[in-house]
C-alpha cells in the first residue's frame, strides 16, 4: 500500500469529484486516467458516492480514494468500498486515531495553526489546506508553513487553472486538489481528457 506522500506526489492535481450517477463513473475516471490525473477524490456527497468509488477502481491505472469523511462510520464503509487513501475536510481527534488505526493512507483538512498542532500530536505531517482560498489563500499557507517546516500541504478550495501554477510553485506544496476537471453539468468525456492532460503537466517543472 502506498503512503500518503507517495500518493500527493504521484500527480500535480487530485481531482475532486461529486459523482451522482453511478453510470458516469468509470467513463469519468477513464478519461481523467487518459489525460494523465491517476489519483481521483471522490467526495462522499451523494448517495452514490461508495458505488462509484467501487466503479471507478475497475479502471485501470487509477488510484481512488474518498472525500469528505467527517466520522468513524464513513470511514469505515469507504474503505469497505475499496478506497485507497481517505481525505476528511477537518481533523478530530477521534477520526485520525480511527483512520490511522486502519493503515488506510490519511490526508486530513486543516485551516489553523491549531489543526496543524492537533495533526501533528497524533503523528500526521501530511495535510489538505481547506478551504484553501477562503481560508486566506498562497499568504495564509505561508505563513503556516514558515511555523510548521515538517508538514506538507494538498491545497484544496477556491482554485482554479488558471491560480493553480502558483500554489504549485510553493515548497510546502505536494500537489493541489481542483473540482475545475470536471466542469459543470453533464460531463463531456474528450474536454475532461483534455483539462486532465493540462492539469497533469502543471507540475512538470517542479524541483521539490
Amino acid at each position: 500500500m502506498s503512503d500518503i506522500e507517495t500518493i500527493m506526489r504521484t500527480s500535480p492535481v487530485i481531482p475532486v469529484l461529486v459523482v451522482g450517477d453511478v453510470k458516469q463513473a468509470r467513463p469519468l475516471a477513464e478519461a481523467l486516467v487518459s489525460g494523465g490525473l491517476t489519483v481521483l477524490e471522490v467526495t462522499l456527497r451523494t448517495p452514490a458516492a461508495l458505488e462509484v468509488i467501487r466503479e471507478m477502481k475497475k479502471v485501470p491505472g487509477a488510484l481512488v480514494g474518498a472525500g469528505t469523511v467527517t466520522s468513524k462510520a464513513q470511514l469505515d464503509a469507504a474503505i469497505a468500498a475499496g478506497s485507497e487513501f481517505i481525505v476528511s475536510p477537518g481533523l478530530t481527534d477521534e477520526l485520525g486515531r480511527a483512520a490511522i488505526a486502519t493503515g488506510v493512507p490519511y490526508l486530513p483538512g486543516v485551516a489553523t495553526a491549531s489543526d496543524i498542532m492537533r495533526g501533528l500530536a497524533l503523528g500526521l505531517t501530511r495535510f489538505k489546506f481547506f478551504p484553501a482560498v477562503a481560508a486566506g489563500g498562497i499568504p495564509a499557507l505561508q505563513a503556516l508553513s514558515a511555523v510548521f517546516g515538517e508538514a506538507r500541504f494538498c491545497p484544496t478550495g477556491g482554485i482554479s487553472e488558471a491560480t493553480a501554477p502558483a500554489w504549485l510553485a510553493l515548497e510546502p506544496v505536494l500537489c493541489i486538489g481542483g473540482s475545475w476537471a470536471t466542469g459543470k453539468g453533464a460531463p463531456d468525456y474528450a474536454a475532461i481528457a483534455d483539462t486532465a492532460r493540462r492539469a497533469s503537466r502543471l507540475g512538470a517543472h517542479r524541483l521539490h
